[in-house]
């Protein structure tokens, strides 16, 4: 007689769907925001993931090129409502291209962004920051909320701390640019993952030597360095998020035992970085 091995089944999208709306419920998401599974047929086994900032067609190549069963995406494709995904539209390829290829897509946005761990936790990680806490704390606790505070192992100035978040965070042709004293001694920094200019008075509040965050505007970041609040580190939105990708991506093989690759396509829309000549002569 001949043993018979017990191979697991691979889990199903469904599966996969459950264990992320676990981990990130999907009511935890601002009202305005759109969560959770997108497209996909959930009785459809799942042996490759694909972890990606953005669903834009450079990803969805990726997924289809790596014979990924699920995407799972931090921005939402559909964040807006459409009224067609006929395929001459943008959205409408995307998706057509993924119900061909079977490859299913989920997205956890601000689901993600308030969790814990969650995408502020990454990044502060990235930085070596230690004690977190959140930035915003959420209403019922438990470590969750927007942003996080923590502490450098050492103390740097603004000019030494800009090029270390340089050099830990994702590559992308926007860098890292500080605004602030550049000898300013930096110890406790607020982090937050994307948009974050509309939590700049938390960072005053909460006292902190620097805040990074992504697309900063001029007039808020002007206004807030006036009245003499923490310095400012403007990373590429791309850069802040990423980092998660790397969590998630473990998170699943562990729960899972599936293969996971995590995208380094930078979706980032800026391409191109040029010194004007006055700013070439103070660099050299």
């Amino acid at each position: 007689m001949s043993a018979v091995t017990d191979i697991a089944a691979p889990p199903t999208v469904l599966d996969v769907v459950n264990a992320l709306d676990r981990r990130y419920p999907r009511d935890w998401a601002e009202s305005w925001d759109r969560v959770g599974l997108v497209l996909g047929d959930l009785a459809h086994p799942v042996a490759r993931v694909l972890c990606v900032v953005d669903c834009v067609p450079e990803t969805v190549d990726q997924a289809l090129d790596g014979g990924a069963d699920l995407i799972v995406a931090h921005h939402p494709l559909l964040l807006k409502p459409v009224s067609t995904i006929a395929p001459d539209t943008y959205k409408g390829r995307i998706i057509h291209r993924l119900i061909r290829g079977d490859v299913a897509l989920y997205a956890a946005h601000t689901n993600a962004d308030v969790a814990n761990p969650g995408v502020s936790d990454a990044l502060a990680r990235r930085l070596d920051l230690s004690d977190l806490r959140p930035l915003v704390a959420a209403a019922s606790g438990a470590g969750r909320g927007i942003g996080r505070i923590g502490t450098l192992p050492e103390p740097m100035d603004l000019a030494e701390f800009t090029g270390f978040a340089a050099t830990r965070l994702p590559a992308t042709t926007a860098g890292v640019r500080a605004a602030g004293d550049p000898g300013r001694t930096i110890r406790t920094v607020a982090v937050c993952g994307g948009a974050g200019d509309s939590f700049l008075g938390d960072a005053v509040r909460a006292g902190v030597d620097a805040y990074l965050c992504a697309d900063l505007r001029h007039h808020p970041a002007s206004e807030h360095l006036a009245e003499d609040g923490p310095a400012l580190l403007d990373v590429a939105h791309w850069a802040t998020e990423r980092p998660w990708l790397d969590e998630v991506g473990e998170w699943l093989r562990g729960e899972f035992g599936v293969a996971v690759t995590v995208s380094d396509v930078d979706t980032d829309p800026w391409t191109v970085h040029a010194f004007s000549s006055s700013e070439k002569e103070t660099q050299s």
